[in-house]
Parts: C-alpha cells; structure tokens; sequence
C-alpha cells in the first residue's frame, strides 16, 4: 500500500515537472508581471489598488493588444511585419470617409476590415512572390501606406462625433453596465480566443508552427508555406485596421498620425511575451501577458513618480532582460 502511495506521488512529481519545463517561458512572463505589479502596489498601493488605474488599462491596451496578438501568429511563421502602425491609420482613415460617405458605420467598418486584409495580402505576396525579405518589405509598405494617407487627409484630422450615435459604436467601445468595462476589452479577449483556438486547436495553427520551424520540412510534408505565410499576414493586416478603428472611435476623432506609437509596444510585447524572433516558438497568452506588462510599465513609471524619460529605459532593460532570461531557458531545454 505504501508502496503504491510513493509511486503516485512520484508520478505527480514527474507530471508537474513535466508541465514547469513545456510552460516554462509562461510562467516566467507571468512571474515578471507580479513582480512589477509587487513593486507598483508596495510604491504606491492608492494608485494601484484602486479600480480607477485598471480601467484606464482596460480603455488603452487593447489597441496594442489585439495588434500584438495578430503579430504573434506572423512571427511563429518565421516573418515580420512592421507595416501595422500605418496599418491601423490607413484603415481609421477609410473608416472614417466610408461613414462620413455614406452614413452607414457597418459599410464602414467591413471596407476598412476589407482594406487591411488586401494590404496584408499585398506584404505576404511580397515576401513570399517577389522574395524580399519581411523585415524589408514591411518597412517599405510602412512608409507606403502613411505617405498615402497623409496625402489623402492632407494631414487633417476629421471628427468623429456622428459615430456615438450608432448601435455599432457602442458594441465597440460602449462601457458594460458592469463596472463600465470597456468593449474594447470584451473584443480583446474575444479575439485572443479565436486566435488562440486557431493557434492551438487548428490544422491551420500547426501548419504555422511547422513553417516558422523549417520550410524545407514544411514544403516535404505538403504544406503550401506561401498560403500559409499570405494569410498570417492577412489577419495581421485585418486586425491592425480593426484596431485603428477602435483607437478612432475611442476619441471620437482620426488623428492622421494614429498608430505611430505603437510599434514598439506590440513588437515589445510578443518578444517578452516569449515568441522565438527566428520563428516556430511563440504562445498567445505568453504575449498577452507581455502586453500586460508593456502597457503598465508608463503608468507604474509615473505613478512612481519618476519621469516620463525613464519609460523608454525600462522598456529597453525589461526587454533585454527577459529575453536574456528565455535564451538561457531555451538552452537549458
């Protein structure tokens, strides 16, 4: 009897070790972020004990979320894509003149989702066609797509006030009657459990995994790695036109420079989220917690009291640092 009692412990034993060394980068990022979270509370516990500061972080993350997320899945392929800041401002900006156009905010919103998947298309056909690098590539569209909306705007804003009317704008960033939960954040989690669902539970996910891994392999086992690649930056383009029209609709108001300051905080967020730079490693809720983690650091900077400067520094050591901790982790593996 006791003999069988010790068996199983150690079987659990195995089993928890087991699961410590396949979640192991997760559970470091998620160690990181109670330590922050530690030392913001312990600093300075009326900020962050109060439910004000988390609302705010549920108002303001999911524009660098959802980008975050879509850009995981685009990285685990093994390519980059650094066009989706113009991305979200391209598609704010068909949002806003197809409303403003026609009246009708869903027409709006499906040609702006239209809009962006086509752009998406147009980098994976760049990448994967022409054969130009994705870091290249999207860095020329980046600048592409920007060019073509400061010309079309002029540089102008245009209010978006008439949209608060709508059913739809409700739906997407309303408040719920319950602690007036931004809708952005409903969409967010919505969002990351379609994709994780895909990711994870999906032919379609494993085939991602495979060719970030190896494409020769890939192409071996009769997995067609350009359509696989075309479409990861399809959704990415997508969800960065979604976003753009979250962020607009947020302010009531398209900023013709929206989206520029988002690109270090998604491309920050899923490295120290734990997603491999060379591709066919990466988990969405380890870059969900990376967003977490990226988009309290300025908000616990200054509720500190520090200065706005040192933003940038905390950012930079807390990316070097984590990613020095999963390379050592890898390499332990």
């Amino acid at each position: 009897m006791r003999k069988s009692v010790e068996t199983e412990k150690k079987s659990r034993w195995e089993l928890w070790k087991y699961y410590a060394r396949r979640y192991s980068i997760q559970l470091s990022v998620f160690g990181v972020l109670l330590v922050l979270f530690a030392i913001f509370i312990l600093v300075r516990p009326k900020v962050f004990l109060a439910y004000d500061i988390y609302f705010a972080f549920m108002s303001s993350i999911p524009f660098t979320a959802i980008s975050a997320l879509a850009l995981t899945l685009v990285v685990i392929a093994g390519e980059i894509d650094l066009s989706f800041p113009s991305v979200m401002g391209f598609g704010g900006w068909v949002f806003t003149n197809l409303f403003l156009i026609t009246g009708n905010v869903g027409f709006a919103l499906a040609g702006c989702l239209v809009a962006g998947s086509l752009i998406g298309a147009c980098n994976g056909l760049l990448v994967t066609k022409v054969r130009i690098p994705s870091l290249i590539a999207t860095i020329g569209t980046m600048y592409l797509w920007r060019g073509i909306m400061m010309i079309l705007c002029g540089g102008r804003g245009t209010p978006l006030v008439a949209a608060k009317e709508t059913v739809l704008y409700y739906g997407l960033v309303g408040r719920l009657p319950w602690y007036r939960i931004p809708m952005q954040a409903v969409w967010t989690i919505v969002i990351a459990v379609v994709l994780w669902f895909l990711l994870n539970r999906h032919k379609f996910g494993l085939r991602v995994y495979h060719v970030g891994d190896s494409t020769t392999s890939s192409r071996m086992m009769g997995i067609n790695v350009d359509r696989i690649k075309i479409i990861t930056f399809m959704q990415m383009g997508f969800f960065a036109s979604f976003a753009g029209v979250l962020a607009s609709l947020e302010v009531s108001y398209l900023w013709p420079t929206l989206g520029s300051g988002y690109l270090i905080k998604v491309v920050a967020a899923v490295f120290v989220g734990g997603t491999s730079i060379s591709g066919g490693e990466g988990t969405l809720l380890g870059t969900f917690i990376g967003v977490i983690i990226i988009g309290c650091l300025e908000a616990g900077i200054i509720a500190m009291g520090m200065t706005g400067f040192w933003t940038q520094a905390v950012y930079g050591a807390v990316i070097v640092i984590s990613l020095s901790f999963y390379s050592f982790i890898r390499r332990g593996g």
